[in-house]
Parts: C-alpha cells; sequence; structure tokens
C-alpha cells in the first residue's frame, strides 16, 4: 500500500487564525492534504471541534493573538527532545502514545439507525475485510506500511490495545465523502465501511433489546445490566461505538472485567439504545463508574444524570461510597459536578429544615412537639391511605421515614437527626414561637450522610461558594445561602425513582 495521500504536520510555530461563528479564532495545523484542505485544531477548545477546513480560510495571526499564544505556558520542543526516555512498561508505552495516535478523527460521520451523527474522537475500528483487500491490491505496496510520525511500529509483543489502533483504520484518515463515514447497526452496534452492507444487515438483524437482565424499569425507559464476558462481541462493538464519543478513556477490548448499563427507550417494537456507562466488577478504589456516554442526539435530557444517579445507588446497595474513574473529561466533570451539588443541597434542605418534606404539620396534645428528629406519621387505614408527596430528591419517603442513610463502611444505618440536628425555639411577644434548625457536623458526616466520597463533597462545596467563609476553621451554611445556590445552579429533582431499581 502506498504512503498516506495526506501529510501529518507537527503543530507550527506560524499562528493562524480563522473565523468561526463571527470571531476569529488561533488555530495549530496537524494535516494537511494536496487538494489544500488542512485539518486543525482551536485553540483552547476540546479537540471534538478539530476539523478539516479550507487552506484559504487561514489567516495570519495579529501581533495581540500571537503575544496571547506566547503567554501560554508550554514545553519547548528541545526540553522533550534532550531527555533521553527511559525504560517503559508497555501499558506507559500505550499510555506516552495515545494522544499522538488519536490527534485526528478517522471517521468524520457515522450512520446509527436514523441518524447521521458527526463523530468527536478517534476510535480504533479495526479496518473490515473488503478494506484490507483494497489495501493490498494497491501497486507495489502492503496493509502493513501505514505509519505514524513519531510512533514506532507495533510488534507481535506489544500491547494489544497498541497493535489494535495501529491497525484501526489509520489510513482513514485522509478520506474524504462517504469514505469517511461508518456504518454502524443500532440494534446490535455492528460496523460496516459501506452503506449497502448495512441496509442489508438492518433488514435481517432481528434484535429487539440489549442482552443482559434489567435492572431498572420506569415507564419506557429501561437500564440493561450486561456482563462483558457473557456478551463479548456486543461489548466490544458498543465500546467502539462509544470511543467516538469519548477522548479521555483508553478502549480495552477484553471487556471480560466489566459490566455495562444500557439505558433505552422503548416503543412498540424495540428498545433504542440512548446512552450507557460502565463500570469495573472489582474495582479496589470502589470506582462506581468507567466511562459514561449518552448518544449526541439524546444530550440534554437528563439521561446522563439519570445513569450516575444510578451508578451511585448501585454502590449505595452494595454498601460503598462510589466515585468515578479519573481522569475525567470536561464534560463528564460538569455533569458530575451538578450531581455532587445537587446531593448535598438536598440534604441540606432536608437537614436544615424544622419539618419534614412530607408533613407540613405536626399535632400534639398534652405535649410540646419533639422536633430532634423525625416523627411518625399517624396510623393510616389500608382503604383510606393516599399517595404521599414526594420529598425534594425525588422520592417517597417510607412510613418509617427518618434522615437515614447506609453506612458505606458497614452497612448499617445512622441517624443523621439525631446526630446533628438541634431545634432552638424561641418565643414571640404575641406568645407564639419560632424554631430553629442548628446543625454541627464534620465533613466526613456530610459525606457519608450523601453516600459522597469526602473530597468529592469538599470539592463541590467548594465550587458552589459554601465553604467560603470560616471562622476559626468552622464553615457556617444557612438555608438561605443553601437556597441561592439551589436557584443559582437550577437544582432539580432527583431522575431516577429508588423504588423501580430492579437490583437484588
Amino acid at each position: 500500500m502506498t504512503e498516506s495521500t495526506s501529510t501529518p504536520a507537527r503543530p507550527q510555530n506560524t499562528s493562524y487564525t480563522v473565523n468561526k461563528n463571527g470571531a476569529d479564532q488561533l488555530v495549530n495545523i496537524l494535516q494537511r492534504r494536496p487538494d489544500g484542505q488542512v485539518y486543525v485544531h482551536y485553540d483552547g477548545f476540546d479537540k471534538r471541534l478539530d476539523e478539516w477546513i479550507p487552506g484559504t480560510s487561514l489567516k495570519p495571526a495579529n501581533e495581540s493573538a500571537r503575544k496571547r499564544r506566547r503567554g501560554t505556558p508550554s514545553p519547548t520542543p528541545t526540553e522533550s527532545e534532550t531527555q533521553p526516555d527511559p525504560l517503559m512498561t508497555e501499558e506507559e508505552f500505550d499510555i506516552k502514545h495515545h494522544k499522538q495516535i488519536t490527534a485526528q478523527r478517522n471517521f468524520d460521520k457515522v450512520n446509527f439507525g436514523q441518524w447521521r451523527i458527526k463523530t468527536w474522537y478517534f476510535s480504533p475500528y479495526p479496518l473490515t475485510d473488503s478494506e484490507l483487500e483494497d489495501s493490498t491490491g494497491l501497486p507495489g505496496g502492503s496493509a502493513s506500511t501505514s505509519k505514524i510520525h513519531g510512533v514506532n511500529r507495533a510488534t507481535v509483543r506489544s500491547h494489544g490495545r497498541t497493535s489494535d489502533l495501529l491497525a484501526g483504520g489509520l489510513t482513514r484518515s485522509h478520506l474524504s465523502g462517504e469514505k469517511s463515514t461508518l456504518w454502524v447497526c443500532d440494534r446490535c452496534f455492528k460496523y460496516m465501511a459501506e452503506g449497502a452492507a448495512w441496509e442489508m444487515h438492518i433488514k435481517h438483524c432481528d434484535r429487539r433489546h440489549p442482552p443482559g437482565r434489567k435492572v431498572y424499569q420506569r415507564g419506557a425507559h429501561i437500564i440493561w445490566e450486561v456482563d462483558g464476558a457473557k456478551d463479548k462481541l456486543y461489548c466490544q462493538n458498543l465500546s467502539l461505538f462509544g470511543k467516538l464519543f469519548i477522548d479521555v478513556k483508553t478502549l480495552f477490548f477484553d471487556c471480560d472485567n466489566f459490566l455495562f448499563y444500557i439505558l433505552t427507550d422503548a416503543d412498540s417494537q424495540r428498545d433504542h439504545v440512548l446512552g450507557f456507562f460502565s463500570k469495573e466488577k472489582i474495582s479496589y478504589d470502589d470506582y462506581n463508574l468507567a466511562c459514561i456516554i449518552v448518544l449526541p442526539p439524546y444530550q440534554r435530557k437528563g439521561y446522563g444524570m439519570l445513569m450516575i444517579e444510578f451508578s451511585y445507588e448501585v454502590s449505595r446497595r452494595g454498601g460503598k461510597i462510589g466515585t468515578p474513574e479519573r481522569p475525567l473529561s470536561d464534560l463528564g466533570l460538569r455533569s458530575y459536578l451538578t450531581y455532587w451539588v445537587a446531593t448535598l443541597i438536598r440534604f441540606f434542605r432536608r437537614l436544615l429544615s424544622v419539618l419534614p418534606p412530607d408533613r407540613p404539620t405536626i399535632t400534639s396534645s398534652g405535649r410540646l412537639p419533639d422536633l430532634t428528629g423525625v416523627l411518625p406519621p399517624p396510623s393510616e387505614d389500608a382503604n383510606s391511605r393516599k399517595k404521599r408527596a414526594k420529598g425534594w430528591d425525588g422520592e417517597t419517603p417510607d412510613s418509617n421515614s427518618t434522615f437515614t442513610t447506609p453506612n458505606g463502611l458497614d452497612g448499617e444505618c445512622i441517624l443523621v437527626s439525631t446526630s446533628m440536628r438541634t431545634v432552638l425555639t424561641v418565643s414571640n411577644p404575641d406568645g407564639s414561637a419560632t424554631s430553629h434548625v442548628v446543625v454541627r457536623s464534620t465533613l466526613a458526616e456530610i459525606a457519608l450522610a450523601t453516600n459522597l466520597r469526602i473530597e468529592d463533597a469538599a470539592f463541590a462545596l467548594n465550587e458552589c461558594g459554601l465553604l467560603g467563609s470560616t471562622l476559626e476553621g468552622v464553615v457556617g451554611i444557612t438555608r438561605e445561602m443553601v437556597e441561592a445556590v439551589a436557584k443559582e445552579r437550577n437544582v432539580k429533582r432527583m431522575c431516577l425513582d429508588p423504588a423501580h431499581v430492579m437490583l437484588t
């Protein structure tokens, strides 16, 4: 096979700008084509926005833009080139070259059911049989001559992921038009390089829902648990497809040690995949999520938050305090920060309320009401039972509702109200009284009560401004501050209904 017709290019010293959405943006040129097209990266933006543009749209950057660029700290080429490479394991070698290998998308678009989606990142799809035949059929070439600048050729002893990446369609980087489009079945995730083969496949694919078992169902929304060891091919194809929209996670073709949780929306015919997340079966760091993706057509509809809440519910039922695997992408960090803040705000709302959300009034005869905890509700007749109001966290409280939470260490429950809450009642001139809740607790107790890691709770509290005022190491949080953050962050009820979780 002849060398690729596109020329890899290192980021150049010459600064260029491109008019993007009415504003000039600094760009780095990553690759050039003989037809004048250039593949550019926009400075300060995620590489999912990288794209091919006409070379004529490039303009030399003005002096002020160049000064701003020079002001950005970056390692000089001489620093990295003069340092000798230390001895590395195969895994370290993979990680070192991961960014360089995946710098450019190998597919521009993917046909997925009724959707044609613009891809975000590189995914190591292996070459199909027809592509291999086309490659070896070229005069004077073989299928193994493609090479990326700075990356040594993979050998038989190389780590499996390196071999798969190098074999995963690197020669596609120069393709355009229909040849840069991937075709994927939205039922079984089988991939094809040609539309004709895809149309033939979908006529005979009879899969109506993902394999595995249901672990959550509320209306038409279902979460399926799929074992990567039992349904290996399905999970491999699912991972390859997800990698088109995930950058920071490296992909392993060995899915045996992972569970996949796939969110679907059912209609009268079948279940449509909306997104998925994966987690290790055994995680010594108690990670409850390895990677998560909501397919672009279904984003900004709350599906990502539903899967994040479900991952924490899995950890809670297992008696563990989980956290997502690091590093987090920019979108992942934003989503998790939203979850952490919302969880803390809902907890503070309940904790700093004199009366629980399901008890708007308390009537007592012959004694003062006990407001330090939550009194059991009045007895109900089985024939006259009414639907209870939902709390701030979206759950319907149980009949013995107390501010309880599982202990992540031993699985027992602790009474948050008894250990934290003090109710201060002050009389008013007209004979009435006003009650105020005072809570004294440590950050560790708050994290344990909300089933969050201490570092995650501290990060969320700091980001939303609730750690701003301290006096002798004590942080003061009022109900007014909580409500201000809830309004600013648009805190909503939980998407997950624990009553519909089907885990045993």
